[in-house]
């Protein structure tokens, strides 16, 4: 019965020990940071359509039947891969990018499958895939932008980089945790030459500051020297101070005997000198008396003689004075008397004159008045008589114009015959070659001279009543026989005579 048991409880401990093991070999756990793909039967995944194929168990245990099912492990630890791509930007200038990218796979199944499909046998070639599909993106978005707008705004190139990869990170079943530029290398000096105006400035200014700040701490190094070397020449001037009174007080000390002896011969020779002074002073009392007192009476008579003198001259003179200026003022108004006499003379005189002028001048215009108005008249009567003259020859002329004319030359006949003879008149030898014959002739073409004037005037009163056309008297027979013209010699008004 006892060996009954023991084989009993062998078997029950045996298909325990059975039991566990199988639990043991069937039992799978997974990890916090891992999950389980288990493949090899049909399963259905919460969340994920019917046909995957393979069953994702991340946080929890599960069966798995060996030798049926495989399960394999995928790590969701977090993985980095470093970037350092060489890009060029949009002004072509050379650049290589460093960055560091961390990632892992999603949490959630789709990006647990999509990982299982991509990296479960290669998740140590995950890293490459990553930095090949960031390198992709980050050289076209930088050859979109230009160096200045990656060095401002660093963030806009990590976000658009981020941006364009997470479609593809998604596909690969990969979440991106973070991503950082950490440097950008410029092989060609570009940015350093950007920043040599900005360095410059900044070393200009930490100039001017340093040299402002050496200059401030000079001023107060300066300053501080002043005031140590004031206290100290304040503290030598107060010790010698001290020093001189120290002196004055052992010389003082030491001086007191001869000092004092000093003092007493002083004082002897004050006395005596007082005793000398008195003696003095008698000697001049009495020299005063003996001496001074009757030289100064002597010379006070002096004095007052010579002063009495001299304002006796000086009375004398401003006598004179006064009496030469009573004269001149006496003469002044004598000459002002008489020239105010001579003015009032004069003026009255130049009266006198004016008023004789004035009636002179009046007398003399009415005279000339007078003979104006005797020779207007005298004028006016000859003008008449004149008018009356040429109306009475104007009505001659128009009734026997020949008579008037011939009576003209007969009364200028001697001037026209002297007038023809004044040809002659420059003639120094007259030669007469046939005689009194020759006489005759030279008198008989004088007289034809005459006669040749009279036929001009007759011309002249011709063309004078042909210009006033008023001529209407027959000419007189011409000498030899033709018939002159005849005209009418225009007669004026007595007005206008």
């Amino acid at each position: 019965m006892p060996m009954i048991i023991g084989v009993v409880a062998g078997l029950v401990l045996a298909a325990i020990i059975i039991v566990i093991g199988l639990f043991k070999l069937m039992w799978r756990v997974a990890e916090p940071n891992e999950a389980l793909v288990i493949s090899g039967s049909r399963h259905r995944t919460e969340g994920i359509e019917e046909g995957l194929g393979f069953r994702i168990v991340t946080g929890r245990g599960t069966f798995v039947v060996p030798g049926v099912q495989a399960v394999r492990k995928l790590s969701l630890d977090l993985n980095e891969t470093e970037l350092l791509v060489d890009c060029v930007t949009q002004q072509g200038i050379p650049l290589k990018v460093r960055g560091v990218v961390i990632f892992k796979v999603g949490d959630d199944f789709v990006s647990i499958a999509n990982a299982a499909r991509r990296f479960l046998d290669q998740q140590k070639f995950m890293g490459d895939r990553v930095h090949n599909v960031f390198a992709g993106h980050l050289r076209s978005i930088v050859g979109g932008l230009t160096v200045e707008d990656m060095i401002r705004d660093r963030e806009k190139l990590t976000g658009q980089t981020r941006a364009a990869s997470g479609s593809e990170m998604e596909k690969l079943g990969l979440i991106i945790d973070s991503l950082q530029i950490h440097e950008i290398e410029d092989p060609t000096g570009y940015i350093k030459n950007l920043a040599a105006p900005h360095a410059a400035a900044v070393h200009r200014d930490a100039r001017i500051a340093q040299a402002e700040a050496d200059r401030l701490a000079t001023e107060a190094e300066q300053k501080a020297a002043a005031r140590m070397s004031e206290a100290t020449r304040d503290s030598e001037i107060l010790q010698a101070g001290y020093q001189a009174e120290r002196d004055k007080a052992a010389a003082t000390s030491r001086q007191a005997g001869p000092l004092s002896e000093a003092a007493a011969k002083q004082e002897v020779v004050v006395q005596e000198t007082r005793v000398a002074e008195l003696e003095a002073q008698r000697r001049e009392q009495q020299l005063q008396v003996d001496v001074r007192k009757p030289a100064d009476a002597k010379a006070y008579e002096k004095r007052t003689l010579a002063e009495a003198e001299r304002d006796v001259r000086i009375s004398a003179a401003q006598a004179k004075a006064k009496e030469t200026e009573l004269a001149a003022i006496a003469e002044a108004n004598r000459v002002k008397i008489a020239a105010a006499a001579q003015a009032e003379m004069t003026k009255v005189s130049g009266l006198a004159q004016a008023a004789a002028t004035r009636a002179t001048g009046e007398a003399e215009a009415a005279a000339t008045q007078a003979r104006g108005l005797a020779e207007a008249e005298a004028a006016k009567a000859k003008g008449l008589a004149e008018a009356a003259s040429i109306q009475a020859r104007a009505e001659a002329l128009a009734t026997n114009q020949e008579a008037v004319v011939a009576q003209q030359l007969a009364e200028n006949w001697p001037e026209i015959v002297k007038a023809g003879a004044s040809a002659f008149g420059n003639v120094e030898h007259m030669v007469l070659l046939n005689g009194a014959d020759g006489m005759s002739d030279m008198f008989a073409k004088a007289l034809t001279m005459g006669g040749t004037g009279l036929g001009l005037a007759r011309q002249l009163l011709a063309s004078m009543g042909t210009e006033n056309g008023v001529s209407a008297v027959p000419p007189p027979a011409s000498p030899n026989g033709s018939t002159p013209r005849s005209h009418l010699i225009p007669l004026q008004d007595d007005d206008q005579a």
